[in-house]
């Protein structure tokens, strides 16, 4: 299909960016990589009057190191976040989910920001931000403000941006090496959204999981955590038997939603096994 007819401006700052999306109103979108977006426009499922391109704007590209953290720019693609050495080394989970999203030409083009502002509860990197306890950057027409991944994410494809709000970045605490990390998805095809996916961590000390953090994907209208199922893995020996039981509590309080790919039922099984592996791969059993 063809989408409907809207105006389109290429700011060449951020400041820029921020004064023509809030002179748009509500209808205004951003766009940086379109992988997101623009299906939603071909189908007229979105239908802004003002595009805003923030595609050129090269200080919103690009992985810096805080310290204790990593900076992450919005227009990282996702092939930047696999093959960074920084992610790799520090935030490996961001970097193993991020090799499963789609095509290597939706990860060429592709972002990090953009699939978190999306907030599709069926992509790959809302949970992995959830596990990782990330913080968003986002830049608005008041100045710049913080909001932890536990509150970003609102409601279907719904964020706490604000009206006239970009997210210019996203702040991930590094892991140390205690820490072990497994994403696992179940998906028809490569190029598939998960049908569920499981982003695991588990931080091992004496041959038990001392901590653990699992983000859940599409089973529900938000990305989520499955803190049953944490609670159940914390203090647990770091076997596959201990950890399948933590895991079979992953699906505690979830309401997954039902379509052609399968009933809530199923993903909540799917949540269960992949959690149980996810959480044995992340602790080394």
């Amino acid at each position: 299909m063809i989408p409907v007819k809207f105006d389109y401006v290429r700011p060449g700052s951020l400041d820029e960016a921020v004064s023509a999306l809030a002179g748009g109103g509500e209808d205004a979108k951003v766009i940086a990589g379109g992988q997101s977006l623009l299906p939603l426009l071909r189908l007229r499922l979105a239908y802004p009057e003002l595009l805003v391109d923030v595609g050129g704007i090269d200080d919103l590209r690009g992985v810096t190191d805080l310290g204790g953290s990593l900076l992450i720019g919005a227009r990282t693609t996702h092939y930047q976040l696999v093959h960074d050495p920084l992610i790799t080394e520090h935030c490996g989970l961001l970097a193993e989910a991020a090799a499963t999203v789609a095509d290597p030409a939706v990860r060429h083009r592709g972002t990090f920001g953009g699939a978190l502002a999306h907030a599709d509860p069926a992509g790959d990197l809302p949970a992995v931000a959830l596990a990782l306890e990330a913080t968003m950057v986002a830049r608005g027409p008041a100045g710049e403000r913080e909001i932890p991944a536990a509150e970003f994410f609102v409601d279907y494809l719904t964020t706490a941006l604000r009206p006239g709000e970009i997210l210019t970045a996203v702040r991930v605490p590094k892991l140390g090496p205690d820490w072990g990390y497994r994403y696992e998805k179940f998906h028809r095809t490569a190029q598939a959204w998960a049908i569920v996916g499981v982003a695991a961590l588990a931080r091992r000390s004496d041959g038990h999981v001392a901590e653990a953090r699992i983000g859940l994907t599409n089973m529900g209208p938000v990305p989520l955590r499955a803190t049953a199922a944490e609670a159940s893995a914390a203090g647990a020996e770091a076997t596959r038997a201990a950890l399948a039981a933590a895991g079979a509590r992953a699906a505690d309080g979830t309401q997954p939603p039902a379509d052609l790919h399968g009933s809530g039922e199923y993903r909540q099984h799917l949540a269960r096994v992949l959690a149980g592996r996810a959480l044995a791969a992340a602790a080394g059993a």
